[in-house]
């Protein structure tokens, strides 16, 4: 079932046609990280899910690398996770309104940075507008090579989410 996008923490891929299994995987995953009632959404962009968990999501994550170093094959579909940090409109003044309030409680003033812009199927937002517009409110450095922090911005149709991350807080099997 496809639930309509209000709130999410996590954004999780998996392979197309593997939502349901990727949603029994990540949910069984959670439980055994302690979270008992995760709000766990297939979304209507072929393999991806949402979750909405009320605990610290880098807790969540380091628990799961955790998991994952003593056991690499843990995951049979989930292939990334993402912390997401706020959910807003897919609009461009409101994702740069929360950029602009947020990123120095996430990126220190001698961290650099770089923007990953994700439009899934939607062509609503101008990407180097968008990105032009962001970067250009953020007084750290420009590094697309080796950033210190990246601003992660994944639009969903009508839902944004924004996340201020290292490499490293994002899950990735290989």
């Amino acid at each position: 079932m496809v639930l309509k996008i209000n709130n999410f923490n996590l954004l999780i891929s998996t392979s197309r046609f593997n939502e349901e299994n990727a949603k029994a995987e990540l949910w069984f995953t959670l439980l055994i990280c302690g979270i008992k009632y995760p709000i766990i959404s297939i979304l209507n962009y072929s393999g991806l899910l949402i979750a909405f968990i009320n605990r610290d999501i880098r807790n969540l994550i380091t628990k799961i690398k955790k998991i994952l170093v003593d056991d690499p094959n843990f995951f049979q579909y989930i292939l990334k996770i993402v912390p997401i940090d706020f959910v807003c409109e897919t609009d461009i003044k409101m994702i740069e309104e929360v950029v602009r309030r947020y990123y120095r409680d996430y990126i220190e003033p001698n961290e650099s940075f770089m923007i990953n812009l994700k439009r899934r199927k939607s062509q609503i937002i101008d990407r180097e507008k968008l990105i032009t517009k962001i970067a250009s409110g953020i007084n750290n450095q420009v590094d697309l090579s080796n950033p210190d922090k990246i601003v992660w911005i994944e639009i969903l149709g009508n839902r944004c989410g924004i996340s201020f991350i290292r490499n490293s807080d994002v899950i990735t099997i290989s």
